[in-house]
């Protein structure tokens, strides 16, 4: 159970960089990389209670932190 989520922290980290290195979104590394983190740990632990979820966890942990980052729209916030 620790290796996964482990496992999860670190594919979301780099789902969250690459993501922005690409240009999908105008975050900021970090504030991408904490959004990506945070989908992560909620697709992992609704995994974990309920069930609900992808059966492989890498792809769990890719698809939430890509969900989390369309679902938070932090660059329509003002600067």
């Amino acid at each position: 159970m620790f290796p996964v989520l482990i496992g999860t922290v670190f594919i979301a980290g780099i789902v969250g960089y690459a993501v922005e290195k690409t240009g999908f979104t105008n975050n900021g590394y970090l504030p991408s990389i904490i959004i990506c983190i945070g989908g992560a740990f909620l697709a992992y632990f609704l995994k974990l209670m309920f069930g609900i979820g992808l059966n492989p966890p890498g792809v769990n942990a890719i698809v939430s932190s890509l969900g989390a980052l369309i679902i938070v729209p932090t660059h329509w916030r003002r600067r």
